[in-house]
Protein backbone atom coordinates (compact mmCIF):
# COMPACT_ATOMS: atom_id res chain seq x y z
CA UNK A 1 0.00 0.00 0.00
CA UNK A 2 1.37 3.39 -0.95
CA UNK A 3 0.65 6.89 0.25
CA UNK A 4 0.43 9.18 -2.76
CA UNK A 5 2.45 12.36 -3.10
CA UNK A 6 -0.79 14.34 -3.01
CA UNK A 7 -1.76 12.77 0.32
CA UNK A 8 1.70 13.27 1.87
CA UNK A 9 2.23 16.82 0.64
CA UNK A 10 -1.37 17.85 1.23
CA UNK A 11 -1.20 16.68 4.82
CA UNK A 12 2.16 18.43 5.28
CA UNK A 13 0.65 21.68 3.94
CA UNK A 14 -2.28 21.34 6.33
CA UNK A 15 0.11 20.78 9.25
CA UNK A 16 2.06 23.85 8.13
CA UNK A 17 -1.09 26.00 8.15
CA UNK A 18 -2.10 24.64 11.56
CA UNK A 19 1.31 25.17 13.15
CA UNK A 20 1.68 28.64 11.71
CA UNK A 21 -1.74 29.68 12.98
CA UNK A 22 -0.48 29.40 16.51
CA UNK A 23 1.89 32.36 16.05
CA UNK A 24 0.41 34.60 13.34
CA UNK A 25 -2.95 34.83 11.64
CA UNK A 26 -2.15 33.39 8.20
CA UNK A 27 0.53 31.79 6.07
CA UNK A 28 1.12 32.32 2.36
CA UNK A 29 1.58 29.83 -0.44
CA UNK A 30 5.21 30.90 -1.03
CA UNK A 31 5.96 30.46 2.69
CA UNK A 32 4.52 26.94 2.70
CA UNK A 33 6.31 26.08 -0.54
CA UNK A 34 9.63 27.19 0.90
CA UNK A 35 9.16 25.36 4.22
CA UNK A 36 8.07 22.12 2.54
CA UNK A 37 10.39 22.20 -0.46
CA UNK A 38 7.54 22.27 -2.96
CA UNK A 39 6.68 24.48 -5.92
CA UNK A 40 4.22 27.30 -5.29
CA UNK A 41 1.92 25.92 -8.00
CA UNK A 42 1.82 22.51 -6.29
CA UNK A 43 1.07 24.08 -2.90
CA UNK A 44 -1.65 26.24 -4.50
CA UNK A 45 -3.26 23.12 -5.97
CA UNK A 46 -3.16 21.27 -2.65
CA UNK A 47 -4.59 24.24 -0.73
CA UNK A 48 -7.40 24.48 -3.26
CA UNK A 49 -8.32 20.87 -2.53
CA UNK A 50 -8.11 21.50 1.24
CA UNK A 51 -10.16 24.71 0.90
CA UNK A 52 -12.88 22.97 -1.11
CA UNK A 53 -12.89 20.24 1.53
CA UNK A 54 -13.54 22.86 4.20
CA UNK A 55 -10.27 22.46 6.12
CA UNK A 56 -8.63 25.79 5.28
CA UNK A 57 -9.86 29.18 4.20
CA UNK A 58 -8.08 31.91 2.34
CA UNK A 59 -7.75 35.50 3.49
CA UNK A 60 -7.29 38.16 0.84
CA UNK A 61 -5.19 41.27 1.06
CA UNK A 62 -1.70 42.30 2.03
CA UNK A 63 -1.84 40.31 5.28
CA UNK A 64 -3.65 37.48 3.52
CA UNK A 65 -2.84 33.83 3.28
CA UNK A 66 -4.36 30.62 4.63
CA UNK A 67 -5.76 29.69 8.02
CA UNK A 68 -7.56 26.65 9.36
CA UNK A 69 -11.30 26.73 8.83
CA UNK A 70 -11.89 24.12 11.53
CA UNK A 71 -10.19 23.69 14.92
CA UNK A 72 -7.37 21.12 14.65
CA UNK A 73 -8.97 18.83 17.25
CA UNK A 74 -11.99 18.45 14.93
CA UNK A 75 -9.97 17.43 11.87
CA UNK A 76 -9.63 13.66 11.55
CA UNK A 77 -6.64 12.58 9.49
CA UNK A 78 -8.66 9.77 7.91
CA UNK A 79 -11.03 12.34 6.40
CA UNK A 80 -8.20 14.58 5.15
CA UNK A 81 -6.43 11.67 3.45
CA UNK A 82 -9.70 10.52 1.94
CA UNK A 83 -10.21 13.99 0.48
CA UNK A 84 -6.66 14.18 -0.86
CA UNK A 85 -6.46 10.76 -2.41
CA UNK A 86 -9.42 8.57 -1.70
CA UNK A 87 -9.58 5.32 0.14
CA UNK A 88 -7.28 2.39 -0.53
CA UNK A 89 -10.23 0.02 -1.03
CA UNK A 90 -13.63 1.31 -2.10
CA UNK A 91 -16.76 0.02 -3.79
CA UNK A 92 -15.41 0.63 -7.31
CA UNK A 93 -12.00 -0.90 -6.59
CA UNK A 94 -12.79 -4.02 -8.59
CA UNK A 95 -13.82 -1.96 -11.64
CA UNK A 96 -10.21 -0.77 -11.92
CA UNK A 97 -8.93 -4.35 -11.84
CA UNK A 98 -11.17 -6.08 -14.36
CA UNK A 99 -8.35 -6.95 -16.74
CA UNK A 100 -9.59 -7.17 -20.32
CA UNK A 101 -13.19 -7.58 -19.22
CA UNK A 102 -15.82 -4.97 -18.45
CA UNK A 103 -16.35 -6.46 -14.98
CA UNK A 104 -13.99 -8.48 -12.83
CA UNK A 105 -14.26 -12.21 -13.48
CA UNK A 106 -14.24 -12.73 -9.68
CA UNK A 107 -17.03 -10.26 -8.99
CA UNK A 108 -19.18 -12.82 -7.17
CA UNK A 109 -16.53 -15.12 -5.72
CA UNK A 110 -13.51 -12.94 -4.98
CA UNK A 111 -10.98 -14.53 -2.65
CA UNK A 112 -8.96 -11.30 -2.33
CA UNK A 113 -11.72 -8.86 -1.40
CA UNK A 114 -11.70 -9.91 2.30
CA UNK A 115 -7.98 -9.05 2.49
CA UNK A 116 -8.44 -5.57 1.00
CA UNK A 117 -11.50 -4.92 3.14
CA UNK A 118 -9.56 -5.88 6.28
CA UNK A 119 -6.61 -3.69 5.32
CA UNK A 120 -8.94 -0.74 4.74
CA UNK A 121 -10.66 -1.37 8.09
CA UNK A 122 -7.32 -1.41 9.92
CA UNK A 123 -6.20 1.80 8.23
CA UNK A 124 -9.55 3.45 9.00
CA UNK A 125 -9.37 2.33 12.63
CA UNK A 126 -5.92 3.87 13.14
CA UNK A 127 -6.42 7.06 11.14
CA UNK A 128 -9.85 7.83 12.58
CA UNK A 129 -8.22 8.05 16.03
CA UNK A 130 -5.74 10.72 14.91
CA UNK A 131 -6.59 14.41 14.68
CA UNK A 132 -4.59 17.30 13.30
CA UNK A 133 -4.18 18.48 16.91
CA UNK A 134 -2.51 15.15 17.77
CA UNK A 135 0.02 15.74 15.02
CA UNK A 136 0.84 19.38 15.71
CA UNK A 137 1.05 18.82 19.46
CA UNK A 138 3.36 15.82 19.03
CA UNK A 139 1.05 13.36 20.79
CA UNK A 140 1.77 10.50 18.42
CA UNK A 141 4.26 7.88 19.42
CA UNK A 142 4.76 4.60 17.62
CA UNK A 143 3.53 2.43 20.53
CA UNK A 144 0.23 4.33 20.75
CA UNK A 145 -0.45 3.68 17.08
CA UNK A 146 -0.10 -0.08 17.19
CA UNK A 147 -3.25 -2.11 17.13
CA UNK A 148 -3.99 -4.44 19.98
CA UNK A 149 -2.79 -7.90 19.22
CA UNK A 150 -5.83 -9.72 17.99
CA UNK A 151 -6.17 -12.81 15.88
CA UNK A 152 -7.07 -11.87 12.36
CA UNK A 153 -10.70 -12.58 11.47
CA UNK A 154 -9.37 -13.61 8.06
CA UNK A 155 -7.27 -16.46 9.33
CA UNK A 156 -8.99 -19.68 10.27
CA UNK A 157 -6.99 -21.74 12.69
Amino acid sequence: MKVSAQEEYGLRCLVCVARHGESTPSITIPDIAEMEGLSTSHVAKLLTVLRRGGYVRSIRGQQGGYVLAVPPEEIQISEVLSLLGGRFFHDRFCDRHAGNEEHCVHENDCLLRPIWTSVQSAVDRVLSQVTLADIIEGRLAAPTMTLASQPSPLLKR
